[in-house]
């Protein structure tokens, strides 16, 4: 998925694709357990996609106040 189309999504829509892209990758980590799979760049590509959510959506909260030491 292309970061335009990830920044276009609403908030929970993000976190919705998120969780469902988390249970995908478990499912096909399981799967290539079990039996051989026909296409290894889907591990690859479902991790790149996760990561790209991620990002956006620490990106799109707002900033941690600094803590004065004192």
């Amino acid at each position: 998925m292309k970061v335009s189309e990830i920044r276009e999504m609403r908030p929970d829509e993000r976190q919705i694709e998120l969780e469902k892209l988390e249970k995908a990758l478990f499912n096909l980590r399981t799967r290539a357990e079990t039996e051989k799979l026909e296409n290894t760049q889907l591990l690859k590509n479902m991790k790149r996609d996760i990561a790209r959510f991620k990002t956006i959506i620490n990106q799109s909260r707002p900033p941690k106040a600094d803590k004065v030491k004192g």
